[in-house]
């Protein structure tokens, strides 16, 4: 198996900024992480220590604050994702980087097997194809036929987790990201999530991680990587803001 690192972060911070008071509040400070094709690292820490805003700077949701995120595309490229343009950004999030947030955000309207296929859609995958590949994933994590022509917009939290993963893992990015993948759910719906991370891993898919129960970590994870909420408490910057 390849072992060049798909992603390195070094040195990641992120501030968010209080303009109206004049304040930079950190959420996350100095974090170093190493993800391999394969491999699930588990990114683990107290609430409130920013694991999510890692996950959400790599995806960049939004800038971190300082910092590199270098991602060693499918073609050998090593891009910097803290400084590489918006145009590069949708297309990696396009082909090569997947994210599994706690929220599901669709159209209203939209059926739930057209959420799950839009990944395929947009790859080119051919209709019938990706929507028979939408209705085995749902399938296998449980949830019911009758629910998927259906908006998922009424759906419990459960269900539309559900949804959200269905539609996460689908197209089988290069680089996944989890944020508490198995929240909200039943336990043999979180047997079954469990299932098909240990295949992806099996397929190279390489993943970054947040879980909410200590023992996923230890089923799932290859490394972990704990942020310390003392350490960003402690190097915070507080400061006026021009």
């Amino acid at each position: 198996m390849n072992t060049h690192a798909i992603l390195e972060v070094k040195n990641f911070s992120k501030l968010f900024f209080l303009h109206e008071q004049g304040k930079a509040i950190p959420s996350s400070h100095g974090v170093n992480i190493m993800v391999y094709p394969g491999k699930l690292t588990a990114l683990t820490g107290p609430t409130g220590a920013g694991k999510s805003s890692v996950l959400n700077g790599i995806y960049r949701t939004y800038l971190p604050s300082s910092g590199e995120i270098l991602y060693r595309r499918g073609n050998g490229e090593v891009i910097d994702l803290a400084m590489a343009d918006e145009h590069s950004i949708i297309d990696l999030r396009r082909r090569e980087i997947g994210f599994v947030t706690q929220f599901l955000r669709a159209l209203p309207r939209q059926s739930t097997l057209d959420v799950v296929v839009q990944p395929l859609y947009r790859l080119g995958v051919d209709r019938q194809q990706a929507r028979q590949q939408a209705r085995d994933l749902l399938s296998a994590l449980n949830l019911p036929e009758r629910l998927w022509e259906i908006s998922p917009a009424t759906f419990s939290g459960g269900e539309k987790q559900r949804v959200n993963l269905a539609r996460g893992l689908i197209a089988k990015p290069r680089l996944l990201l989890l944020d508490e993948p198995t929240a909200s759910l039943d336990s043999n719906t979180a047997e079954s999530v469990i299932d098909l991370l240990q295949q992806l891993k099996q397929q190279g898919i390489a993943m970054l991680a947040i879980f909410h129960h200590p023992e996923l970590v230890t089923r799932l994870a290859d490394e972990v990587v704990a942020i310390d909420s003392a350490a960003a408490t402690e190097n915070s910057i507080k400061e006026n803001v021009l």
